[in-house]
């Protein structure tokens, strides 16, 4: 359904124009990037070890419909900046199976027992996206930021590997 290939600088035209505005920009990427993306912004990511940048091609038609990373920590690495750009595509199970994905990715290519990731509360669909993966909120982990008068409070959401390899069985 889905397949992850690298991402490199010269992508980064087709991502940053799917960011519309600085709302769009921190739902996708937390408060790390600041409005209007750019390239530059992009190649720092590009440029830390520690992350491994992916679009995400829907197998069947080629055609790219997103962009997702992992940044690994100390003792876990977690899955940030997903972004399906069509909201057409949103809701038909891609969510899940890039998630699965990257999850795949990240227990097989990185020797740490737990992935994580952070979303924001009122993303009520992408909550439930990651609880049918498998992932369990974290109610240490929140944070907070401000956005246009109003806050929104992040929350972290853990899978450990075991679990994750039951649930694919």
């Amino acid at each position: 359904m889905i397949e992850l290939v690298p991402f490199t600088i010269d992508h980064a035209g087709e991502l940053i124009s799917t960011i519309k505005d600085e709302k769009m920009l921190l739902q996708f990427a937390g408060p790390a990037y600041h409005f209007p993306l750019t390239k530059e912004q992009l190649e720092v990511d590009l440029s830390d070890e520690n992350r491994t940048l992916f679009r995400i091609i829907e197998k069947e038609t080629q055609n790219v419909i997103g962009h997702s990373q992992i940044f690994l920590k100390e003792n876990s690495f977690l899955l940030g900046r997903i972004l399906i750009w069509d909201e057409n595509n949103r809701g038909k199970g891609f969510g899940k199976k890039i998630v699965q994905k990257l999850l795949d990715y990240g227990f097989s290519h990185f020797d740490k027992q737990t992935g994580e990731l952070n979303v924001y509360d009122w993303n009520k669909g992408a909550i439930e996206c990651y609880k049918k993966v498998g992932f369990e909120l974290d109610p240490n982990v929140t944070s907070k930021v401000n956005i246009d008068n109003e806050t929104w409070l992040s929350l972290n959401m853990k899978i450990d590997k075991n679990t994750f390899e039951l649930s694919k069985s």
